[in-house]
């Protein structure tokens, strides 16, 4: 609507905050207290303002890493892996891989580039969490096994993180979207060919149009009718994060504006075995 490119605006006019997600959730009050900052959700710590994030208490010995709280929903609605498989799709710089082995999922975290796969591993590394690193192509490969979940952040046009990239504003338009959802609902189908029956996949992309989010989703449930949307439990989304009245999860410039706002993301929960209404 018409308020909305006033939100952006507002979102853009202030310096976005620093959000750290936790190894370890249950210690959200510790690392609060040591870092000043506040909690919006179990595991996320925001610190209002910051420096060099590398010489703050708890990143040598890799107890956070930094990570959007809107990034941060994806992997939230898939909960405690118990040993679960969990296939984590273009994943590097590896934040939710991060979070999905924090749960205790079997995590393989795949992605086709290899300086950025690098990075992934040394934020293992860092953490002392595991996964399993591939990379490859994913229009070409397939996977050892279905899995019990799966989570695509597919690559997209990056309009919902302008606050940190303004030039993303400039340099993309219709036809980028256009190339760019097309390649979204190949990888979306070859995903879902790969889960196990009643599993669960997320498709999420940090992007505001509709062309890489809802539109995407719907044509993917009319050519697929045995998945249907999961919409998330109360308790796995940060206060004041809501799903839409459809069950998928949309945040917008003016999500938590008071708070110091989020980046752009929309987020879906395709499940199999799952009865429409």
């Amino acid at each position: 609507g018409a308020a909305m490119p006033q939100a952006a605006a507002r979102a853009y006019a202030v310096r976005p905050p620093v959000d750290l997600s936790l190894r370890n959730p249950g210690e959200t009050a510790l690392w609060v207290e040591r870092l000043g900052g506040t909690s919006l959700a179990p595991g996320h710590v925001r610190l209002p303002d910051h420096g060099d994030v590398t010489a703050l208490p708890g990143f040598a010995e890799g107890a956070w890493w930094v990570q959007d709280l809107a990034a941060s929903c994806p992997a939230r609605l898939l909960g405690a892996g118990e040993g679960r498989t969990a296939l984590d799709l273009c994943a590097a710089p590896g934040g939710k891989t991060m979070q999905l082995a924090a749960a205790g999922w079997q995590v393989m975290a795949v992605d086709q580039s290899k300086k950025r796969l690098e990075r992934l591993s040394d934020n293992l590394a860092r953490t002392g969490l595991a996964a399993t690193v591939v990379q490859a192509d994913l229009r070409q490969w397939t996977p050892p096994e279905p899995a019990d979940a799966i989570l695509l952040d597919a690559p997209c046009s990056a309009t919902g993180i302008y606050r940190r990239h303004p030039d993303v504003l400039h340099r993309i338009g219709p036809r980028q979207i256009a190339e760019l959802a097309e390649l979204q609902a190949e990888l979306l189908a070859r995903a879902a060919g790969w889960l196990k029956p009643g599993g669960q996949l997320v498709y999420a992309t940090c992007s505001l149009e509709r062309a890489e989010g809802e539109d995407q989703v719907a044509r993917f449930l009319a050519a697929r009718p045995d998945f249907a949307l999961l919409p998330p439990e109360p308790d796995a989304l940060p206060a004041g994060i809501a799903p839409a009245q459809e069950g998928w999860l949309r945040t917008l410039p003016d999500t938590l504006a008071e708070q110091g706002g989020t980046d752009g993301f929309f987020i879906a929960c395709l499940a199999t075995g799952q009865t429409r209404d």
